[in-house]
Formats: C-alpha cells, structure tokens, sequence
C-alpha cells in the first residue's frame, strides 16, 4: 500500500509543479481565485503533514501565498510526505485538531488519501478557471501521468 501513495504523491508532486509554473509564470493573466486555491491547496498539505508528524500548524489553510513560492512549497510537501510514509504507519490513528478547533482522529491512509482527493479537486476547479479566462487549463489526468 505504502508504495501506491507513493506513486499517488508523485502523480500530486508532478500536476502542482506544472501548475505552479504555469501559475506563477502567467500571474498577470490568471484571476486572483485560481492563485488562492492553489495556495489553499499548498497550505491543506503543509497542515495535514504537520499533523501527521505531530508538529505545530505552521500556516493558515486559507493564506495567499506569493506565486514565486508556489514550486519550493509544492516539492517541500512533497518531500515531507515521502519521509512521513516512511515513518508513519497506514493504520496509525492521528489525533489532530481541525482549523475550528474541533478535534479528530482518522488512520493515516485516510488522511493521505485525502490530500490527493483534496489536492485533485481543487486543480479541477482551477481548470475551470482557466478556461473561463480563456486560458489553456493543464492535462492533470492520472493516467495521463502513467503514460509518460
């Protein structure tokens, strides 16, 4: 199982650098919603790593992030994760406290499965973004990632 999240967290790593790039180098024509959902994207991440190693919360989930930070965030998270499924076993309960203070607890697969479902939904609205501003939107399909 470690092994698919694995290949799912590269699949991830791989869409939101494209799309940081292409974020960050068409800044002046992509609409402000379409940077703070990937900054939201990138934050849900950092917050949900750091509540799998047990550290404090580090950013807001809702922060706007500068575009020129969009690609040294992503491959941190990304190099985060691939530590955390070294280290963290699938069936370990988390206990964490949600951004309203609610607390929780889940399994870690559930919480890694939910970043790429979380990180996945949201490019697709910022494809849809993209093309309501004229924009080409990237090819984020999984499969697309596999065939290549």
């Amino acid at each position: 199982m470690n092994t698919f999240f694995e290949d799912l967290f590269a699949y991830n790593s791989y869409c939101n650098e494209q799309l940081a790039q292409a974020l960050h180098h068409q800044q002046e024509l992509v609409d402000e919603k379409s940077m703070l959902l990937f900054s939201h994207v990138l934050n849900a991440h950092q917050i949900w790593n750091d509540r799998l190693s047990k550290q404090p919360v580090r950013c807001g989930v809702w922060d706007r992030r500068p575009s020129d930070t969009f690609v040294t965030a992503n491959r941190h998270n990304h190099e985060q994760t691939s530590q955390l499924l070294r280290q963290v076993s699938l069936s370990e309960i988390i206990s964490y406290t949600t951004s309203s203070g609610t607390p929780f607890v889940n399994p870690a697969k559930e919480i890694l499965f939910h970043i790429i479902n979380h990180s996945t939904y949201h490019r697709g609205q910022i494809a849809l973004l993209f093309r309501q501003n004229e924009l080409d939107p990237l090819v984020s399909d999984y499969i697309f990632f596999k065939r290549s």
